[in-house]
């Protein structure tokens, strides 16, 4: 059986023909330039910072010794992947980071949604915009200083939580020093600063929804939690999931800085994560090929992570990133 092509007789002997083709590009980028010259600066940057030093990572095949250079320096296989994967810090580590990881998404991701949510119910726009505004301010602080907050407020001598629980006659708490602690401080302080922020995203998702789907439910009688619960989730459920999507890629990349500020050696056996382990390893001792293999390691779970849930979300829901 003869076979019939879906590309159209002239567009097919355009494509045969490079000097066509080179103007059909020509006549292309004449039409879009300014949307191609408007990309640029995006494109470069990518291209400069954040592909361009991907190429680094050949350190972690080899022994990499900082007069030899890169190149010149010895290649040595998976040594630093064999050497992470049998230190008996290998589980302790892993735990930490998964456990500080789920929590964060469990107790941390429904929060900002929760606040939308309670929001949009708010009639009182003075009142709305303040309650948006407050919890915006803590996002803008640095991690340093949240850092610092949360150790003064937790201070066995004269911290604020501690005169509050003297008031009721409970003795001083040393917070920071108790390793079981270490997960719920670290959870909470992360709500508080990011929960204003992250609503930003929700709270445009609810102007999207059609307020004709409200007044009939008005008109069918239901409740304010009926509404939420048939109107609102509904209505913002594309963007839970893709923001889901997102949160958990990032269950093991949890952020060195804020962990790093708030742990000291009495809560290792819970404030240690892979994060913190690589800046000692890598930064402190100098063992830059072992720092970057974890590193490297620890990026591709993430991948997995992210893939799998983008293709859960995908043949659950339909609505995915990819």
């Amino acid at each position: 059986m003869a076979q019939t092509s879906v590309v159209p007789d002239n567009l097919r002997e355009e494509l045969k023909d490079p000097y066509r083709r080179q103007g059909r590009l020509l006549r292309t980028w004449n039409h879009n330039k300014t949307l191609w010259l408007l990309f640029l600066p995006c494109l470069l940057y990518y291209l400069i910072f954040r592909y361009a030093p991907m190429f680094g990572l050949v350190i972690t095949f080899k022994d990499y010794n900082l007069f030899k250079g890169i190149w010149a320096s010895d290649w040595v296989g998976f040594k630093y992947y064999r050497m992470f994967f049998e230190n008996p810090d290998f589980w302790p580590l892993m735990k930490n980071t998964l456990l500080l990881g789920l929590y964060k998404l469990v107790f941390g991701f429904p929060a900002p949604v929760i606040l939308a949510i309670l929001l949009n119910e708010v009639r009182k726009a003075a009142f709305k915009k303040f309650v948006q505004t407050v919890s915006y301010l803590p996002h803008f602080i640095s991690n340093v200083i949240v850092a610092s907050m949360v150790i003064m407020f937790l201070s066995p001598t004269g911290g604020l939580i501690n005169n509050l629980l003297g008031t009721f006659g409970i003795g001083p708490v040393n917070f920071m020093n108790e390793p079981g602690m270490f997960r719920g401080i670290y959870v909470l302080s992360e709500i508080w600063q990011h929960i204003g922020w992250e609503t930003i995203i929700y709270l445009a998702a609810l102007t999207a929804i059609d307020p004709q789907l409200y007044e009939a439910a008005d008109m069918d009688g239901a409740s304010r939690m009926r509404k939420i619960w048939h109107v609102t989730l509904p209505g913002i459920s594309p963007a839970i999931v893709i923001t889901l999507i997102l949160n958990i890629g990032k269950v093991l990349e949890i952020g060195f800085e804020k962990v790093f500020l708030m742990q000291n050696p009495a809560i290792y056996d819970t404030a240690d994560i892979i994060s913190t382990y690589v800046y000692r390893v890598g930064m402190e001792q100098g063992n830059f090929s072992y720092g970057a293999s974890i590193d490297l390691f620890m990026g591709i779970i993430s991948l997995i992570f992210i893939y799998s849930a983008n293709y859960i979300s995908r043949r659950v829901s339909e609505t995915s990133l990819w």
